[in-house]
């Protein structure tokens, strides 16, 4: 075999042993994740709420009808781990589209509510999320019309023309506070701090790495949320 083929040959086997090792390594990255209660999706068992799963994740169906929600879940926590706020948003009148998103990652599909939005028929269309699915939202809504964006936990790095409502634990240490304070140069932003509330208490997926400890129950986090929301659409 000539030099030059030999090296090629070289230089090709470790391309692809690089190649194996990043597929390895992100695979054992996104296979340890956040995992929902048991007790999660019994949330919408109220009879005020129709849950139905669908092709882009799940679909929380409310008495109302005229506004609807896109819901990015946080980085590598299972979306079904948000089902009992989101059925507290439906029951006051926001339909909820909750968005399954691959490996767990909201930043692998952003424009996932063209797909969602295409299916139904609003007068109003809202985008929100919870930590990066927050961030990833605020992103979608910097290049589309919509009536506003909903953050948990969250904030928008680019200029957003809807309004949004920022909402995040006084007890949260995942939080980037430095950017949540510069949240204001990219839009109009309502800021409300939940207090005794922390960065995992907005779903059901246990403690998160890094997290400050809660002075109150997730439950209590997840209704002040739902109550300020209904607040933040009404006004």
């Amino acid at each position: 075999m000539k030099k030059g083929k030999r090296i090629g040959r070289t230089v090709l086997i470790g391309l692809a042993a690089l190649l194996a090792a990043g597929a390895a390594a992100f695979y054992i990255y996104t296979a340890d994740y956040y995992r929902a209660d048991e007790s999660a999706l019994r949330a919408p068992e109220t009879g005020a709420v129709r849950l139905s799963q669908t092709d882009y994740g799940w679909f929380f169906d409310g008495p109302a009808d005229a506004a609807a929600l896109i819901f990015y879940p946080g980085a590598l926590v299972e979306e079904t781990a948000y089902a009992p706020l989101l059925c507290r948003l439906a029951e006051n009148g926001l339909d909820v589209c909750l968005v399954k998103m691959p490996f767990h990652l909201a930043v692998l599909d952003a424009d996932a509510a063209d797909g969602v939005m295409a299916r139904y028929d609003y007068a109003r269309w809202y985008i929100g999320g919870h930590s990066l699915g927050g961030a990833m939202a605020a992103n979608y809504a910097a290049d589309h019309a919509l009536d506003g964006v909903i953050l948990l936990a969250a904030y928008p790095t680019r200029a957003v023309d809807e309004p949004m409502l920022l909402l995040y634990g006084e007890k949260d240490g995942v939080l980037d506070r430095d950017r949540v304070a510069g949240a204001g140069r990219f839009g109009s932003v309502e800021e409300i701090v939940i207090p005794g509330g922390n960065h995992a208490g907005f779903g059901n997926y246990g403690a998160q790495k890094g997290d400050g400890a809660a002075d109150i129950p997730a439950a209590e986090q997840q209704t002040i949320t739902a109550e300020a929301v209904e607040a933040w659409l009404a006004g």
